[in-house]
């Protein structure tokens, strides 16, 4: 970079006289020095700026240890995707009769920008800082150390294609279907205290004689028990039932039983879903909504666009997700007009809501379900429960 004076031009060159006005010329020239020449300490401060501003813009161009979240893509569920250059449907039950559907059942998405080795700016930073769609969490909160892109990427994949599995059971069990919901063990810690007693694909029917359908009610099950003496597992292995008895032990104030679990259906029907290149388990709920829309007479919507976020387990209920911000500033982005929040992030929802837009705070399917056909019928809304602060009504 070029650096001059600070009139921005190369400095004045004194101009030639004649020998009969040497002294005058002598005189002019010292009074010309002292015009065009700052003093000592100004030009200092001049430089010292310049090197600043210099220092300053490097810095900021400089990686930071953060990434940023901002809205990302806005899927419906009653639409179309693409996937391999073809436009498909979300959703698609070839061998059952399914209905019309209007409006839009939309789930939401979050884009990070940045990666390990390759992070924004601090400039980019500073304005994500500034813009409410945008949030800077550290790097380490979304690519954890140790853990390599793929790997991460093939979780997310793999918790998007459980989500979708759950999701589908959910939708069936609040149509009625009745299919195996299996809580099958996937892996037993070594020094767990279900160590010797349980093995791998054995299914947990019931704890304390109490049957348990998906994860959620497993965890509640052992959890009610508590540390202090043994939980009575009902547990079907090879085919046949039988009783183990394991003493849950504590684990940072949760009682746990010291195993991996997945769940495993057997569907009545056929259900496709089709997304690409999204991972997470975030899509779950609103999958559910159009599976049962599809199923059911009658637009859900009534034309209305309705988006929402929150993972399910298969018997409905609804879970917390991250980039709840972003997702609502994406669903006002794509026009919706009724947003759906899991129960369990109304803290981040409050102050937070774009204009426009009526956030309720849900809990399960059936509740969302309820929520949608009211907003959808123009029917009254105020009994559903919304994201308020603490204190308020």
């Amino acid at each position: 970079m070029a650096l001059f004076d600070d009139d921005r031009s190369p400095l004045p060159e004194s101009s030639a006289t004649d020998g009969s006005h040497g002294g005058d010329a002598v005189d002019g020239g010292a009074a010309h020095g002292r015009r065009g020449h700052r003093p000592l300490r100004e030009r200092v401060g001049w430089w010292a700026a310049i090197v600043a501003t210099v220092v300053g813009v490097a810095f900021a161009l400089f990686p930071t240890p953060y990434v940023v979240e901002r809205p990302g893509p806005v899927y419906d569920t009653l639409g179309t995707a693409e996937h391999e250059g073809e436009e498909l449907p979300l959703i698609e039950i070839p061998d059952e009769q399914t209905y019309p559907t209007e409006g839009e059942l939309n789930l939401l998405t979050v884009s990070v920008v940045g990666r390990p080795g390759s992070t924004p700016t601090w400039f980019e930073v500073l304005g994500a800082w500034l813009d409410p769609q945008q949030s800077v969490v550290p790097v380490e909160a979304i690519f954890p150390p140790g853990l390599s892109n793929e790997d991460r990427d093939a979780q997310n994949t793999a918790a998007m294609v459980d989500s979708q599995q759950d999701a589908i059971a959910a939708a069936l069990v609040e149509l009625d279907y009745d299919f195996p919901r299996q809580v099958t063990v996937s892996g037993v810690l070594d020094d767990g205290p279900a160590a010797g007693l349980l093995e791998d694909d054995d299914v947990i029917a019931a704890v304390n004689g109490t049957e348990v359908f998906s994860i959620d009610e497993l965890r509640a099950a052992v959890q009610e028990n508590g540390t202090a003496s043994p939980a009575e597992l009902t547990v079907l292995r090879d085919g046949e039932e039988t009783g183990v008895e394991v003493t849950p032990t504590d684990n940072g104030g949760t009682a746990v039983l010291g195993i991996g679990v997945r769940m495993v259906y057997e569907f009545p029907i056929d259900v496709e879903l089709q997304l690409d290149d999204v991972g997470g388990p975030s899509a779950g709920m609103m999958f559910a909504l159009g599976i049962v829309d599809k199923l059911t007479p009658g637009a859900m919507t009534g034309g209305d666009v309705v988006a929402g976020t929150g993972t399910i387990d298969s018997a409905g209920v609804v879970g917390p997700i991250g980039g709840i911000r972003q997702k609502l500033w994406g669903a006002k982005d794509a026009g919706a007009t009724v947003f759906l929040a899991p129960e369990s992030n109304c803290d981040e929802v409050v102050g937070n809501v774009p204009d426009g837009l009526d956030v309720f705070a849900v809990s399960d399917l059936d509740q969302a379900r309820q929520i949608v056909e009211a907003a959808g019928a123009d029917a009254d809304t105020s009994g559903f429960a919304t994201c308020t602060a603490d204190g308020d009504d």
